[in-house]
């Protein structure tokens, strides 16, 4: 197996709708589907412990097709529920782009992909240099209060601007070609620019609208 640096050149994909991993964030699942249960077993025998999250989405034909960009992960925390389920943390690592789906006995999906393209994702953490938190914090309250949803508004405060905005994007409740737009995006800057946009088009009623 190739590395690119310390990055294999082949990964186990979890393709998870609406489920977003960005670098150096962190995001916890429960893994119970037998497919995915042996997919654990094979990665924790790895020196890199990576599994790629990736978006599947509707084919032409009706056939899911995977999203061209996903986030790797690395298992940092590891615990078995009594049920036989277990619950996971992967550390986002890099986004990558998939280059050739594989096709082999395991039971889970897997893929040859290419981290070229991602470097500034094995850096140190992204600033924000354009960022009005008072503006962008006055936003998102008026959007968790008409999504109903609750936070500590001090730790928001508080947070550096790669934990907040990274988080806000994975914990929101968006569509799954909307977090795909905020994995994509190339900079910390254009991903808080991808989230105000989000923020304020459903605060329009922008659901509501396509509907009718």
């Amino acid at each position: 197996m190739k590395l690119h640096g310390d990055l294999p050149d082949k990964i186990p994909l979890f393709p998870l709708p609406g489920a977003l991993l960005l670098p150096r964030a962190r995001l916890p699942l429960q893994i119970f589907e037998p497919r995915y249960l042996a997919m654990l077993e094979d990665t924790l025998k790895t020196r890199h412990r990576l599994i790629g999250m990736i978006q599947p989405r509707p084919g032409p034909d009706g056939q899911p097709l995977l999203a061209a960009i996903g986030c790797a992960g690395r298992v940092t925390g590891f615990s078995e529920t009594d049920d036989g389920r277990y619950m996971i943390t992967l550390t986002g690592v890099s986004r990558f782009r998939l280059t050739r789906e594989i096709s082999g006995f395991a039971p889970y999906l897997s893929a040859e992909v290419s981290w070229d393209d991602f470097s500034r994702d094995r850096g140190p953490a992204e600033h924000d240099a354009g960022f009005d938190r008072d503006d962008f914090l006055a936003l998102l309250r008026r959007f968790f209060e008409a999504e109903q949803l609750s936070t500590d508004w001090d730790s928001l405060k508080d947070a550096e601007d790669e934990l907040l905005i990274n988080s806000l994007s994975m914990l929101c409740p968006f569509e799954p070609e909307d977090k795909q737009a905020l994995l994509e995006a190339p900079s910390l800057a254009t991903r808080r620019e991808t989230l105000v946009t989000l923020m304020e088009y459903a605060l329009r009623g922008g659901g509501e609208e396509m509907m009718q």
